[in-house]
């Protein structure tokens, strides 16, 4: 569904994951504040819930299409002994995988809430590493 501050010509070219051409003077001058601070952009840290079979991912977008997902990160089964893994020294690195949009249920921001740390600050006090650090590398 298409927002009001949004042209067709934007949405679509978002969808179709050209969001990194983007020219200003393909934007009305409303609207270059909005695709500026799209929330999940290249390196947004995220969980991803997907089904069949149901699993949740933890990692950085490294690309949003039509087609799917691709990320960096864990499976959030594995977020104890990754961070276990990581304070000890142990040469692991997160994987880069993909996962179709027909798997995906939902995908949101990974942020503190409240009292409530996020999954970067719980990784960071369990591994003594940023997450962002690893994902990135």
């Amino acid at each position: 569904m298409r927002s009001n501050f949004q042209s067709a010509s934007v949405f679509e070219r978002i969808n179709r994951g050209c969001t990194g051409n983007l020219q200003s003077t393909d934007l009305p001058a409303h609207n270059l504040h909005n695709i500026a601070m799209q929330p999940f952009a290249e390196h947004a840290i995220v969980l991803v819930t997907l089904n069949s079979p149901r699993e949740k991912y933890w990692g950085s977008v490294i690309a949003i299409s039509p087609a799917g997902i691709s990320l960096r990160g864990i499976d959030l089964h594995s977020f104890e002994d990754f961070a276990r893994q990581v304070k000890n020294g142990e040469e692991v690195q997160p994987n880069s995988v993909f996962f179709p949009m027909h798997r995906v249920e939902r995908m949101e921001l990974d942020a503190r809430n409240g009292e409530i740390p996020s999954m970067q600050e719980r990784f960071a006090t369990k591994a003594g590493k940023e997450f962002a650090a690893l994902v990135t590398e």
